[in-house]
């Protein structure tokens, strides 16, 4: 039977997804809510807001639609799960993403520090405090060396950790903080010891129960090159990481997923989707910095193109609780992402300026569409992260000098990119 698919979501992630889903034998008709000028290749686009539970599900009957893959955090955390599972309509519906409160794991850190506590899932030491707690959190403060480590609890749209090195603009901070600078989100803040290391990125497909590990991804988040200036929602990914090797990779199973995946099933979630586990490789040991209940962007524009095996079957089957019979593919080629922006971005920019795309791409290389719009019968910019490139080559040299041929064949009024994804990986052996 062939399988109606709506992907939820309007971000490069959702048109990665929607991209390596479209590639499956097992596909039917494929939908995008609301989608974006990428997805649209592919997909038909349906406008919409992720916000409206109601017309999602009445979509869903309406389109006979047989799975939804949820791309962002926020419905997931809102419920979106447990509301379509509620609604009688849609009763035999594959739904890939947790339940409510599964999704916890992302949409409080504390819960997520404390998950990691019980089931003995190596992190930062911490605590978390409340604004009436503010003496509290400031001594605590104090037993910790620089930097200093402070997350709102709630979700902050990807902006709500701040690494501080100097103690009282901290400890400034964090009445800013309590006083609503995250809104709700900072009601509640974690202070963390600070860990000293290299960053990478895992992803799991679980069922609840067993688990497929995906290609692992590093990303970069400052804006500059050499990682200066201020931090984004990512600047562009690569995929495999040098030094996440047999050996550490290893330990990330062993310590992490396994123990976390054990955590999901006796806390009685429903957690059927992707993981994305943050780590810190910190010496040759890995360490959790955070979870997220959904894939990353734009790790996910790396990893969906390094999958050989079909992604919809991968799929199917952990929504059906029978993913112990998927065993995925991965070429071992490298896949490095680059993100255009906006000017201005992460602060104020500017939209509505066309784009101009290349007329001609490589076979191993992607163009997916973050932000941006159609207007007038032309694509435009619509947001901060406007597009990504993602090309394949034998290693991170080769990779990166075709993204960035095909990135140089691409113009808007502003755009930016950074210029070294990837260079600091060159060394590794």
């Amino acid at each position: 039977m062939k399988l109606n698919v709506l992907v939820l979501g309007s971000g490069g992630r959702e048109n990665a997804l929607a991209w390596k889903i479209s590639h499956s034998p097992a596909l039917g008709n494929l939908y995008c809510l609301p989608g974006n000028p990428g997805t649209s290749e592919m997909a038909v686009n349906i406008p919409g807001k992720l916000s409206d539970f109601k017309f999602i599900a009445d979509t869903i009957a309406e389109k006979g639609i047989d799975m939804v893959v949820v791309g962002p955090e926020e419905p997931l955390v809102k419920g979106i799960r447990d509301y379509l599972e509620g609604d009688s309509r849609l009763g035999n519906l594959m739904i890939i993403g947790p339940d409510k409160a599964g999704a916890a794991l992302e949409g409080s850190k504390e819960f997520a520090k404390k998950f990691m506590d019980k089931y003995s899932i190596p992190t930062a030491s911490y605590a978390s405090f409340t604004e009436k707690e503010y003496d509290s959190a400031i001594s605590f403060l104090r037993t910790l060396p620089p930097p200093y480590v402070l997350k709102a609890d709630g979700l902050a749209a990807g902006k709500g950790v701040l690494i501080i090195n100097d103690f009282d603009e901290a400890a400034a901070s964090l009445k800013e903080m309590f006083g609503g600078k995250f809104q709700e989100a900072g009601n509640t803040v974690v202070i963390e010891q600070f860990l000293s290391g290299i960053e990478a990125s895992a992803f799991i497909l679980t069922d609840g129960e067993d688990y497929l590990i995906l290609p692992e991804a590093k990303d970069y988040k400052r804006i500059g090159d050499g990682d200066t200036g201020l931090n984004t929602g990512g600047m562009g990914a690569v995929s495999p990481v040098p030094f996440f090797d047999d050996s550490f990779r290893k330990k990330v199973e062993e310590r992490i997923i396994i123990p976390t995946v054990r955590g999901l099933k006796e806390e009685g979630f429903k957690y059927r989707g992707f993981l994305f586990i943050g780590l810190m490789n910190c010496g040759g040991d890995p360490y959790v910095i955070e979870y997220n209940v959904r894939m990353g962007d734009p790790e996910t524009e790396s990893v969906m193109v390094r999958i050989k095996s079909d992604l919809l079957a991968h799929l199917k089957a952990a929504a059906c609780g029978e993913l112990s019979s998927q065993r995925i593919t991965v070429t071992d080629e490298t896949a490095l992402t680059l993100v255009a922006v906006s000017g201005g971005y992460p602060e104020a920019y500017k939209k509505g300026f066309e784009i101009s795309l290349p007329s001609e791409k490589a076979s191993d290389t992607v163009i997916f569409h973050s932000g941006t719009a159609f207007s007038g019968g032309k694509v435009v910019t619509s947001g901060g992260r406007v597009l990504t490139v993602t090309a394949l080559g034998g290693g991170i040299e080769s990779a990166r000098e075709k993204a960035y041929k095909i990135l140089s064949g691409i113009s808007f009024e502003g755009i930016s990119y950074r210029n070294d994804i990837g260079k600091d990986l060159m060394t590794f052996k």
